[in-house]
C-alpha cells in the first residue's frame, strides 16, 4: 500500500475530511479533498459533516477551521508551520488607536491568529477587503495585519481614514520592481497576475490585481498563454492542472512559504494516524474571534443585497 492508499483508508475509517491550502506542495493539493484559500476551506470546514478535519496549512487556518467548527476534530499536519504575518499587530497599537479615534473599526485580514481576530471589529479576506471597508459606517479604520493589502484597499476607497500597520507576509513583500523587470525580461509574452498582498510598487506592473480565487479564475477565463504569477509558488500547481494549454512562471525561483512547505503527505498521514497536533481554543477567546468573522458575512450578504 503506498501513501496515497494509506491516507484514503484512513480518512475513510476516521470520517475524514482533508483540506489543503493553494499553498502547500503539489502531491498534498492532489490527495486532499477541497483545494482553496484559508476562509472558503474553513466555511467548507463548517459545512461537512466530517468529524475529523485535517487542515494543510498554516497555524491561523486550523484556528479558523475550530472557531467555525468548535464539534470537530482539527488537526494540523505540522504544529510548526506558521505565518509571519499572522502576528504582525499588538493589542497596545490597538488600544492606542481605539482611545485616539473614538470611531475606530480594526479591520482585521482573516490571515491573523484568534488573539488577533479576537481584538476585532470584523475580518476580511484578500476577496472582500474593499467591499466591507466600503460597507462600515466608520470613517477611521485601523487595518490589520497586512500593511499592503490595507494601502492597496486604501487607495480605492479614499473617503475613509485608513491607518496602515506594519505588518506583511515576507514572502509577497519582498518583490521588488526591479526583480518583476527581470521575471518580464525573461517572459516578455506573459502576463503579470498579481496579490495585493505584494508591495505598492510593483502593482502597477500587473495586468491583474486580486485575491488568489481571483487569479485562478482571470487565467482560466483569458486567451493568453503565458503568466508571470506573482504570489506563492504553490499556486502554479493549480493553475497548471485548470489550464494544461497555458504556461505559468514565479518571479523568482524562491517565492515560496517555508511554513507552507512543511506540510507533506507523510504528515498528512501521520495526523490521521495518530490524532497529532489538535487545534484547541479556549471557549472564550474561541467566541471573540467568531464575532468578527460573523460581521464579515453580514456585511458581505449586505452589499450583494444592495
Amino acid at each position: 500500500m503506498n501513501i496515497q492508499e494509506e491516507i484514503r483508508t484512513l480518512k475513510k475509517e476516521r470520517n475524514a475530511l482533508i483540506l489543503a491550502h493553494y499553498y502547500v506542495p503539489g502531491p498534498v493539493q492532489e490527495i486532499a479533498d477541497v483545494v482553496g484559500d484559508s476562509f472558503a476551506l474553513s466555511q467548507k470546514a463548517a459545512d461537512t459533516d466530517a468529524d475529523v478535519l485535517v487542515f494543510a496549512g498554516v497555524s491561523f487556518m486550523g484556528e479558523s477551521a475550530k472557531i467555525l467548527s468548535p464539534d470537530k476534530t482539527v488537526l494540523l499536519p505540522d504544529a510548526e508551520a506558521d505565518c509571519p504575518m499572522a502576528h504582525m499587530a499588538t493589542e497596545e497599537n490597538i488600544r492606542k488607536l481605539k482611545k485616539q479615534y473614538p470611531d475606530l473599526a480594526v479591520v482585521c485580514y482573516i490571515n491573523s491568529t484568534a488573539r488577533l481576530k479576537a481584538l476585532s471589529d470584523v475580518c476580511v479576506t484578500s476577496s472582500n477587503a474593499l467591499k466591507i471597508v466600503r460597507a462600515l459606517p466608520n470613517r477611521n479604520i485601523y487595518f490589520i495585519p497586512d500593511k499592503n493589502l490595507g494601502q492597496y484597499v486604501a487607495g480605492q476607497v479614499p473617503e475613509k481614514n485608513i491607518i496602515l500597520n506594519d505588518g506583511y507576509c515576507p514572502i509577497h513583500h519582498s518583490l521588488t520592481p526591479a526583480l518583476l523587470l527581470e521575471a518580464k525580461k525573461a517572459h516578455p509574452e506573459a502576463q503579470v497576475l498579481m496579490h495585493p498582498e505584494c508591495p505598492p510598487k510593483t502593482l502597477p506592473m500587473a495586468d491583474y490585481v486580486g485575491s488568489t480565487a481571483g487569479i485562478l479564475a482571470y487565467a482560466r477565463q483569458s486567451s493568453h498563454k503565458e503568466f508571470l504569477v506573482a504570489t506563492e509558488e504553490g499556486v502554479l500547481w493549480q493553475l497548471q492542472r485548470e489550464n494544461p494549454g497555458k504556461q505559468f512562471y514565479s518571479p523568482t525561483e524562491d517565492f515560496c512559504c517555508p511554513g507552507m512547505k512543511l506540510i507533506t503527505l507523510e504528515k498528512v498521514r501521520d495526523a490521521l494516524k495518530n490524532n497529532t497536533n489538535p487545534v484547541e481554543i479556549e471557549e472564550s477567546l474561541r467566541l471573540a474571534a467568531l464575532r468578527p468573522l460573523k460581521r464579515m458575512l453580514q456585511l458581505a450578504a449586505q452589499r450583494k443585497e444592495q
